[in-house]
């Protein structure tokens, strides 16, 4: 039986965040009018001031973790109350349906990646990670970790802020810049997709989306992955923050097994002990990106250093999802940052 107190404590939740996220501008939230004050806070601060039942303490939390990968006592509230609000607010970033987990390429979104190369060509280098940026002379000279030299008149970064640092800078960053690259680290999150041999979850009238609370509970969201044509029947999860770091040790079969007997449990089906095949992805063990899905904002960073994440350094433009000012930390946010640096001057 629900506690009706947690509904209305839900509901005030959601109503405080969408509410202190209008007074956050979308490219300047350093600018808010309570910025300092909500930017020492850190988001554990803020669930512990403004949730009175466990139900939506443990739920905020979650909240946190999925759509972040860290947790609240990690990231800063002002950061967090942006990113809600520059994904349209806690129901659409939230949501499947009109939401942040609506959509799917047929194919996979790596097929972007794919055609993009087709038309440039021979002009993208892969395996070519880079090691050095001069900018001492008349052109912008790139060296990467194979010796191999390009020059151009200017050059745009898509990386993480924080892989800033595997890079050689001449003349040297900034010192601003290069202390707000060593304090946004990634989060932390394993992506998992069991298969199975036909969807047995939807013949129980369920829709493969589980939001699992449990703390002994390794996977905090999930959605149903099957094809659009119904083949290649799947559950995707995310092992999130704090779990993934705990379940990180463990081997990829030990994971598998967590996962099936936790789906066996939740959708009440011995169907979901019996996969066909597993995929995961550890995106911690990911050296060029660091973790997933975007770098976040410890408190305190935000207002101090928050104003350099886009500002160019002479011939050095800033692109990656997390310059972006709609849709930070997704593929709709580093479009926009990758349009907004190319047009830069």
């Amino acid at each position: 039986m629900w506690n009706p107190l947690a509904y209305l404590d839900y509901n005030n939740l959601w109503r405080t965040m969408d509410e202190m996220g209008k007074e956050i501008p979308n490219e300047a939230p350093w600018k808010a009018p309570h910025a300092e004050e909500w930017d020492k806070m850190t988001m554990q601060d803020f669930i512990d001031k403004v949730c009175w039942t466990k139900a939506a303490k443990n739920f905020a939390t979650l909240f946190v973790n999925v759509d972040v990968t860290s947790e609240p006592h990690e990231v800063s509230a002002l950061w967090f109350l942006w990113y809600v609000k520059q994904c349209g607010g806690t129901a659409r970033i939230f949501s499947t349906t009109n939401g942040g987990q609506e959509r799917k390429f047929v194919g996979g979104s790596g097929q972007i990646s794919e055609k993009m190369m087709e038309q440039l060509g021979g002009r993208v280098k892969l395996r070519k990670p880079v090691v050095r940026i001069d900018q001492s002379g008349e052109n912008v000279i790139v060296e990467t970790l194979d010796h191999d030299l390009y020059e151009g008149k200017y050059v745009i970064s898509a990386i993480p802020p924080a892989l800033g640092l595997k890079i050689h800078f001449n003349p040297p960053l900034p010192s601003m810049r290069n202390q707000l690259i060593n304090r946004i680290p990634m989060g932390s999150v394993i992506k998992c997709i069991v298969y199975y041999k036909e969807t047995f979850w939807r013949k129980k009238d369920y829709c493969g989306t589980m939001i699992i609370e449990d703390e002994d509970a390794a996977i905090g969201l999930t959605l149903d992955d099957t094809k659009p044509d119904g083949s290649f029947p799947a559950i995707i999860g995310f092992i999130l923050a704090r779990k993934c770091r705990r379940l990180t040790n463990l081997t990829k079969e030990e994971r598998k097994k967590k996962l099936c007997e936790l789906y066996a449990r939740v959708l009440g089906s011995e169907d979901a002990l019996h996969p066909v095949h597993y995929e995961e992805k550890n995106w911690c063990e990911e050296q060029y990106s660091g973790g997933c899905y975007t770098a976040y904002f410890p408190p305190g960073i935000m207002t101090q250093y928050g104003r350099l994440l886009r500002q160019p350094i002479d011939r050095i433009y800033f692109a990656g999802t997390e310059t972006a000012t709609e849709w930070s930390g997704y593929m709709e946010g580093a479009v926009q940052a990758g349009e907004r640096a190319a047009r830069e001057e």
